[in-house]
């Protein structure tokens, strides 16, 4: 799937308004609703498993909802709750370190003699148009959302059965019933609290009973790094008894009775040891109270509605493998709706869908090749705060990559590894710094490295991009016994030098979509500064005889270790320097630094073009090229080779639960579990998602610093029907159709004014371009240039046609 990749809040705030009104035209009539909720999940059995649930949250907190026969169960989690950091010595066994996790809710339904979530009355139902889940039973029904507005989720529960007994809800700690326990000590404290020490770690929870509500508190303590996290529970409409079940859960019983009533379940996190998160979670829960269910249903859905209004994407085959692509992508965009409006972007693996506990293969940590297939090409959907988490995260650690830029490398600018904690690599300190540099500039023997040195690493966590040389431990008589993964210093991810042009690329995306100089200012250019000044003192990028400049001593990727010029690299360089170039001219700044990047630029080592194509990411605003598994730009693939590729991850996604392609499950929530426990994923949605993008509307610059220029259905199947409303780079918002092959209009509408490039559709004929009912002008020629006020909206057609109207879907 990856193959398909081609890859200021102040603004936003002033578009939003006219993005929320901004329609299609009265070309394109879209039945929103109609159209989303053909992507709806709808299970006539229940989930066989936790990971099969259904994804309900507000971008920050969340959970797969799942059943069993008489109770509906959660596992809450957020993005912003970590057991760890980056200077943690108490995870050095792989995939041992976890975070997200804040408790178990389980809602207890049990009829005499019945099982309430089974047999032919059991269905459930996730309604993607207004956010809301319902799962129905025998005589029962609950209705699950997630209040955008606050970390609240709310189940509504109608009790329609003849003999209705008490609804019990249990909030239950995450580390008491794990299974994998044996690498963890247990100490019961007073006031229904557990204590989980792991070498200096320690995670406390704690159960409480407050004015009638139920909590969990979590607190993370390792050295200076703290983090907590606070799950709450209220009832509303029925008369409840709280109580302690035993030393890890505590309990709200809701009285029997005919009719509805509520549960409120609340989160909170932060990094204050002083701070209370417990009340935190509290006051969310007084809030929620004060709207009762049908007016956070009421808000939710309206948040949905503007949500799904901004844009989207319709497309019909005769087959129906179109409409099945289309699901997908409906759905992905729920996805990140529902998990990725935080600080912190939701992991990978695992996203807010844990139900497994802290069991977390790979870890805690970010992979940016993995994180990238969520967020690359994913500013044409129009939804761009989808992309803030991942922003804020690189740009909150910053200064730490700046750091490791000049302890681990001694260069300048910044480095973002391949793989790290949520804040960026850990300070060194300055005698392992100045070893640690000699060593993977390989300019020291890694058979010389010092016993402080060897000391240090092997508390560090081997997935870790500064530790990746490092293979998997095993104990020998109480020991951790780490070996190298057979070259020295170098492995999978310790060589991957790229990640902050292509990060940086992304920031400077976002400022092609907005046109909002502010954020080039504020928060692109001190990245591709960054990222073009670590290259540039980069002490193994060097010039050669042959006058130009190469690279040594780094990967490709995960592969070839330890080699020079390798495709990635090089890739990346001849991205970034024209990049720093273009946005210090538009900010006016750095004026003296252009020449040298420039002449950095025009004498790089040549990159190679592959025939061939394979999976990777995008090389962005510069050219029309996808860069391959192993780095090398190749040229974007045919329309014949596009469909294909659709058509097999149609194959690939109705294989449901299979176990069979790769390992591979893909359950019937559309999520896929290939990499084991706790690590189920969208990646393959994602990178869906990028290449319908990629095939619907183009907006990248032709030549190197050139302007956008957008190109509807540059590689769309000529027998697949569609239509969509997507923004292009100049900000501009572009609707199209296409039936039987044929292009019927192009409309665009500017949302911070200038010229719009618009490759013509219909080359061999006069364009006739409207404002309304008025006739602008008529042109000619493969390009259609436009010069557009902010708000102005364009229609382009062929001279003398009605441009079609069309019902979506």
């Amino acid at each position: 799937m990856g193959g398909l990749l081609r890859t200021g809040l102040v603004l936003w705030l002033i578009l939003l308004p006219q993005i929320a009104a901004a329609q299609s035209g009265e070309l394109l009539n879209v039945d929103y609703r109609s159209l989303v909720s053909r992507a709806d999940l709808d299970y006539n059995a229940p989930a066989g498993r936790g990971e099969e649930g259904m994804p309900v949250g507000n971008g920050r907190m969340g959970s797969l909802v799942w059943t069993t026969p008489s109770t509906l169960r959660f596992q809450i989690n957020r993005v912003d709750v970590f057991a760890e950091d980056s200077t943690t010595t108490s995870f050095a066994v792989q995939d041992s370190d976890y975070a997200s996790g804040c408790g178990y809710v389980d809602v207890h339904v049990v009829s005499a003699g019945d099982d309430v979530f089974a047999g032919r009355d059991f269905r459930q139902h996730l309604g993607l148009y207004d956010g809301l889940m319902t799962a129905q039973g025998r005589g029962l029904t609950a209705q699950v959302l997630a209040w955008p507005r606050r970390d609240v989720m709310a189940v509504e529960i109608e009790d329609g059965r003849d003999q209705p007994e008490a609804v019990n809800i249990d909030l239950r700690m995450l580390r008491y019933r794990m299974e994998c326990i044996s690498r963890m000590n247990w100490e019961l404290t007073k006031n229904h609290a557990v204590m989980v020490r792991t070498a200096e770690h320690s995670a406390t929870s704690r159960l409480d009973i407050r004015d009638g509500r139920i909590l969990l508190t979590q607190q993370f303590r390792e050295g200076s790094f703290y983090d907590s996290s606070a799950v709450a529970i209220a009832v509303v409409g029925r008369p409840v008894r709280a109580r302690y079940l035993n030393e890890a859960t505590v309990q709200l019983s809701a009285a029997p009775g005919r009719g509805r009533f509520v549960i409120l379940i609340s989160s909170a996190a932060g990094f204050d040891p002083n701070e209370d998160v417990g009340a935190l979670a509290l006051k969310e829960l007084q809030a929620a109270e004060a709207k009762g269910f049908q007016g956070l249903r009421t808000e939710t859905a309206a948040w949905w509605h503007d949500f799904w209004a901004r844009g989207f994407v319709h497309m019909h085959s005769p087959d129906g493998q179109a409409d099945f692509v289309e699901q997908h992508y409906t759905y992905f965009l729920y996805v990140m709706g529902v998990s990725s409006r935080g600080k912190y972007p939701p992991r990978f693996g695992g996203m807010l869908w844990y139900t497994n506990g802290d069991m977390r293969r790979w870890g805690s940590q970010y992979w940016w090749a993995n994180t990238n297939a969520y967020y690359s090409n994913l500013m044409p959907a129009n939804r761009l705060e989808l992309m803030d988490p991942m922003f804020s995260m690189y740009s909150g650690m910053a200064d730490a990559c700046a750091l490791a830029a000049e302890q681990q490398w001694g260069s300048k600018g910044i480095w973002i590894p391949e793989i790290t904690f949520f804040n960026g690599p850990e300070r060194l300190p300055d005698d392992l710094a100045s070893e640690v540099r000699e060593l993977y500039l390989a300019r020291k023997p890694y058979e010389q490295r010092s016993a402080r040195f060897q000391w240090w690493a092997e508390t560090k966590n081997r997935h870790n991009s500064r530790w990746n040389f490092q293979g998997d431990g095993k104990w020998d008589h109480g020991h951790l016994v780490v070996p190298t993964k057979g070259k020295g210093i170098f492995g999978h991810c310790t060589h991957i030098l790229s990640d902050a042009s292509r990060i940086g690329n992304l920031f400077y995306q976002r400022y092609e979509f907005t046109m909002d100089k502010d954020w080039l200012r504020d928060r692109a250019y001190p990245i591709i500064k960054g990222a073009a000044e670590f290259y540039r003192n980069f002490p193994n990028f060097q010039k050669g005889d042959d006058g130009k400049y190469h690279i040594h001593h780094v990967n490709n990727v995960e592969s070839l270790w330890n080699s020079s010029d390798t495709p990635n690299e090089v890739g990346a360089m001849r991205m970034i320097f024209p990049l720093a170039i273009r946005a210090s001219k538009i900010l006016g700044v750095d004026a003296d630094m252009r020449p040298i990047w420039r002449e950095i630029s025009d004498n790089l080592v040549e990159l190679p073009v592959r025939s061939g194509r394979s999976s990777g990411s995008g090389a962005g605003g510069y050219g029309a090229f996808v860069y391959g598994g192993d780095g090398a730009i190749e040229p974007l693939g045919s329309e014949k080779e596009l469909k294909s590729r659709f058509l097999n991850f149609n194959r690939l996604a109705s294989f449901i639960d299979s176990g069979g392609i790769g390992g591979a499950q893909i359950f019937r929530n559309r999520m896929r579990l290939r990499e084991g426990p706790g690590a189920i994923d969208c990646e393959h949605i994602g990178g869906l998602t990028s290449g319908i993008h990629s095939s619907l509307l183009k907006s990248d610059p032709e030549v190197e610093a050139g302007e956008p220029v957008i190109e509807v259905f540059p590689s769309w199947p000529k027998d697949w029907d569609a239509a969509f409303t997507l923004l292009a780079r100049g900000a501009f918002q572009v609707s199209s159709s296409q039936e039987e092959g044929q292009i019927g209009f192009v409309q665009v509408k500017s949302l911070a004014g200038g010229e719009c490039r618009l490759r013509n559709p219909w080359p061999d004929k006069t364009v006739t371009v409207r404002r309304g009912e008025e006739r602008v002008r008529e042109q000619s020629g493969p390009l259609l240039n436009l010069p557009m006020r902010t708000g102005e909206t364009l229609l382009m057609a062929p001279k003398d046609s009605t441009p079609p109207r069309k019902n979506v879907p």
